[in-house]
C-alpha cells in the first residue's frame, strides 16, 4: 500500500512490527461520534451522560424508562422497552474513539472492556460498518448505537445530547469538534493522541481526528514526492471539503504538525527530503 487512512493511531506494537520502517501519522481531519437511538413516539432529543452509556453497553440498565434515564430526561415519557444495544462487528477506528471514551468516563469499563478497535462487548448485536448500524437503529425498537454524525445527517436519525466534562448537554456538531481539539494545547510530537472527554466548556465530548499513516521512507523518490503533494493538498485546500461531509476543518496548530510531519518524508536511496 503507498498509504493507509485510520480513525485510530496505530499502537506502539502495530508500529514495531512494520515492515518497512517507521510510520508517521498526519491527521487530515476531524469528526464526530454520534449517539442515535430508536424509540418510536419519543420525539424529544433524550440526554445521556457517560456513566449512563457506559452502563448500557456493560448490560447493567436494560430498560428505556430506568429511573437513572428517566431522571436524566425529566418530562419525556420513556416506554418500558429493552434497550437493544448495536455496537460494531468490524474492527472500526469509530469503536476506538467510542471505547477510549468510555474507557476514560467508567474504570468499570476500562477494567472489563477497555478500549480497541475491536473489543468483547459485554451486549449487544454488532452490525458492520456504519451503514450496517444505520440500517439497524432505523428498523430496531428500542435500539441504541454509536455512529458516524454523517449517516445520523443523511439518513435522519436522532442524535442524542452528551454531557461534556464540563457538564454542558451538547448535540454533535462542527464546532463542538473544534472546541474539542482546542481543549487539548498539548500535542505529542508523534500525533498519535485522542480528544475525547475535552476539557472545553463547548466541547463535544467523543470527538477524534482521522489520520493518514504513510511510510516515512520511500523507495521510489517520485511516488514519495507525489505522496507529500497530495498530503500538503489534504492540510491546506482539501480542508474545504470537510464540513459539506459533515467533518471538521482541522486546527491552524495541528495545520503547522502536519507540515513539519510531511517534511519528514524522505526517498530514494540517499533519503533525501520529498
Amino acid at each position: 500500500m503507498d498509504f493507509g487512512a485510520t480513525d485510530a493511531p496505530l499502537t506502539d506494537h502495530q508500529l514495531a512490527s512494520s515492515p518497512n520502517g517507521p510510520i508517521l501519522h498526519v491527521p487530515v481531519t476531524l469528526g464526530v461520534v454520534t449517539i442515535s437511538y430508536h424509540l418510536d413516539g419519543v420525539s424529544a432529543r433524550l440526554k445521556f451522560t457517560g456513566a449512563l452509556l457506559a452502563a448500557i453497553y456493560l448490560g447493567a440498565i436494560t430498560w428505556w424508562n430506568d429511573p437513572a434515564l428517566q431522571q436524566l430526561n425529566p418530562g419525556v415519557a420513556l416506554p418500558h422497552v429493552a434497550i437493544q444495544v448495536l455496537h460494531r462487528s468490524d474492527g472500526s477506528g469509530t469503536t476506538a474513539i467510542f471505547t477510549q471514551y468510555l474507557a476514560t468516563i467508567s474504570p468499570a469499563w476500562k477494567a472489563r472492556v477497555g478500549a480497541s478497535t475491536t473489543v468483547h462487548w459485554p451486549t449487544g448485536q454488532g452490525e458492520q460498518g456504519s451503514g450496517g448500524v444505520a440500517n439497524a437503529l432505523k428498523s430496531t425498537e428500542g435500539a441504541i448505537g454509536y455512529i458516524e454524525w454523517s449517516y445520523v445527517v443523511q439518513q435522519h436519525l436522532p442524535a442524542a445530547l452528551l454531557q461534556n466534562q464540563a457538564g454542558a448537554f451538547m448535540a454533535p456538531s462542527i464546532a463542538g469538534a473544534q472546541a474539542a481539539a482546542a481543549s487539548f494545547p498539548s500535542i505529542p510530537t508523534d500525533l498519535r493522541f485522542y480528544i475525547v472527554n475535552a476539557p472545553g466548556a463547548n466541547a463535544y465530548p467523543i470527538a477524534g481526528y482521522s489520520w493518514v499513516i504513510v511510510y516515512q521512507h520511500q523507495s521510489d523518490p517520485q511516488k514519495g514526492k507525489a505522496l507529500a503533494t497530495l498530503l500538503w493538498w489534504m492540510v491546506h485546500q482539501g480542508q474545504q471539503y470537510a464540513e459539506p461531509l459533515f467533518y471538521a476543518p482541522l486546527p491552524a496548530t495541528m495545520v503547522s504538525h502536519d507540515e513539519a510531519q510531511i517534511h519528514r518524508l524522505t526517498g530514494g536511496s540517499t533519503r533525501q527530503p520529498c
